[in-house]
């Protein structure tokens, strides 16, 4: 499935620091700190403040180049497959998801992180806005798994446990929405985004995790993608995961 291309946001004002991430140079905070270390100007003249209003028009530019200008926006579901890091680039040369989907002279970003070692859907996108705010807690965007369990079918008191909250090393988690699938397998929602939270918590409980799959991200699901495989988003889809950080 294709989708057509969203608005291009053309000749439309708005603040230098967001201007900069629709123009995929960086994400919102990078394009922040890039403005305050005098890198960017607006019609030859250095300018440090990000909230200053400017258009295509205006003549942006970081380090003497000039931008085109706001580059259409684009969300890819992808099916991460084992093995591959969920980061823009790696300065090891290990495979990342951004090389798995052809970006067409955009700066694709992943929406979130899946481990190496964990399988699923992610999603990327050059919004750099839009991905920080799906990634920030304050919207609890739930996040499905499947996990098969070691040590055999989880009892009623780790079922328990996992949907009250367990007290890990960096603090409580969040209730999480739990059940089984049997075989030892179990399918976990949660709606935070700490590191490998899903295995530690299945480890707390004496249920450590032997494979992971991220089925769901918010309204999105991993549907028929094989590993390896995206799928463009339709609009339907974007506007749904942006009413989700309204």
């Amino acid at each position: 499935m294709v989708a057509a291309d969203e608005p291009s946001h053309r000749a439309v004002a708005m603040r230098l620091g967001k201007y900069l991430a629709h123009a995929g140079v960086a994400s919102r905070r990078a394009a922040e700190q890039m403005i305050s270390a005098g890198r960017v100007a607006i019609a030859g003249e250095i300018c440090t403040d990000p909230a200053r209003d400017v258009d295509d028009t205006s003549g942006v530019s970081v380090d003497g180049r000039l931008l085109a200008g706001a580059e259409p926006r684009v969300l890819y579901a992808l099916h991460k497959p084992l093995g591959v890091l969920s980061t823009a680039r790696d300065t090891h040369g290990r495979p990342t998801v951004v090389g798995l989907v052809p970006s067409k002279g955009l700066r694709l970003y992943p929406v979130g992180r899946l481990d190496a070692d964990s399988s699923g859907l992610i999603v990327l996108t050059n919004d750099g806005e839009l991905a920080n705010r799906l990634t920030h807690p304050r919207f609890e965007v739930g996040k499905t798994y499947r996990a098969k369990l070691g040590g055999g079918p989880p009892g009623p008191a780790a079922l328990r446990l996992l949907r009250e909250g367990i007290e890990l090393e960096d603090g409580l988690t969040a209730p999480a929405r739990v059940r089984t699938l049997g075989d030892g397998q179990i399918e976990l929602t949660i709606h935070e985004g700490r590191n490998r939270q899903v295995r530690r918590m299945c480890a707390a409980v004496g249920h450590p995790v032997l494979e992971l799959v991220r089925t769901r991200f918010g309204p999105l699901t991993l549907g028929a993608l094989q590993p390896g495989e995206h799928r463009r988003l339709s609009p339907v889809e974007v506007e749904r995961l942006r009413a989700l950080t309204l």
